[in-house]
């Protein structure tokens, strides 16, 4: 790094300055919508490899682009003279991809090394807050989970899927660094799955299709996020200093089986015996979006326990488990023909 540690920085309530990375993701341009319609963020300095659409009014004068990628050794040098030069309080680390790829190599790279990228530039920048996004899918998914998975359950061990295991070595990245930097606001989102009409991810490509195959003899439990409450929940963090890792689910769970057919799709029962090979099959041709490795997801429930966020976010939910489903199955059509989810591909 080319910057040395500066002095912690005060915040002026009126004046936030914010950088953003991930600002393409899903989360990203919708947090960035909210950012620049919110008079008390002065700037927001967007760090990314394209530039987002931001239509609002004060956009120009408000948001500063730079191009960097998080993946080249020098991003952590650039990003801190961003910080620096631009007198950054608050920095919001969204670069995550939203489903596998067989690029495991660059993707490493993006979401591992990258995270280190942004780490080393919030320490040696000084900033005040760092908001890091996650999944509730980092606590894997077993048959000896609780009902509900509190924010003190470990982290799986879930090296065979590099998908989530570079989220699982990017949250302990973070809570490295929130050790060694007290002084620094460290707050962590865990978000269940998110489901909407314009959004583009593993999950949604899987209960596209008209015919949605589950292992036979399996029906976990499911539990969802409205896309507008990711967002919304990302807001709460970034505007009142909440230190810690939460998670961030909508309201209710159903059954898998039950997901499928609310969404107006039919579930195709396959043995686990034949879905293995069947879905690495696929895999390897590139015709699904998710290995075989996921296919726990198809067996065991993921359900994390959202008591902290209500009580000491206030986040409250818009949207039940039924509506979210009910959303993207209705408006789905409708929204990809009207060409609007193209705003929702993360980062590919």
């Amino acid at each position: 790094m080319a910057i040395h540690k500066t002095v912690q920085r005060h915040r002026n309530p009126e004046r936030r300055v914010v950088l953003l990375t991930g600002a393409c993701t899903f989360i990203g341009q919708r947090l960035l919508h909210l950012l620049l319609s919110d008079r008390r963020y002065h700037r927001i300095v967007v760090a990314d490899m394209r530039r987002p659409m931001a239509t609002e009014a004060r956009a120009v004068d408000k948001m500063v682009y730079e191009r960097i990628d998080l993946t080249q050794p020098a991003a952590d040098a650039a990003i801190g003279r961003l910080m620096v030069d631009h007198g950054v309080d608050t920095a919001i680390h969204l670069a995550y991809l939203s489903r596998p790829t067989h690029n495991m190599m660059w993707a490493h790279e993006l979401e591992a090394i990258g995270t280190l990228h942004m780490l080393n530039a919030c320490a040696a920048s000084g900033v005040r807050k760092l908001v890091v996004r996650s999944h509730t899918a980092v606590y894997g998914a077993r048959s000896t989970h609780p009902a509900h998975i509190g924010e003190d359950q470990p982290l799986a061990d879930i090296s065979e899927t590099p998908f989530l295991a570079d989220k699982v070595e990017a949250e302990r990245l973070v809570a490295r660094f929130r050790r060694e930097n007290s002084d620094v606001i460290v707050t962590v989102l865990r978000t269940a799955p998110i489901v909407g009409p314009t959004v583009d991810n593993y999950v949604c490509r899987y209960l596209s299709p008209p015919v949605v195959p589950v292992v036979m003899g399996y029906d976990p439990l499911v539990q969802l996020l409205g896309e507008r409450d990711a967002a919304e929940a990302f807001k709460i963090v970034v505007d009142a200093d909440y230190g810690g890792e939460y998670n961030i689910a909508g309201d209710g769970v159903l059954p898998l089986q039950s997901v499928i057919a609310l969404a107006g799709r039919v579930a195709l029962p396959l043995p686990h015996s034949l879905a293995q090979p069947f879905s690495k099959v696929l895999w390897m041709t590139q015709l699904v979006d998710a290995p075989p490795t996921m296919l726990s997801f198809l067996r065991f429930s993921c359900v994390a326990d959202t008591k902290r966020s209500r009580q000491e976010l206030g986040f409250s939910p818009k949207l039940d488990i039924r509506q979210i489903v009910e959303s993207f199955a209705g408006r789905r059509g409708s929204a990809a023909s009207s060409g609007v989810m193209a705003g929702g591909q993360e980062l590919r």
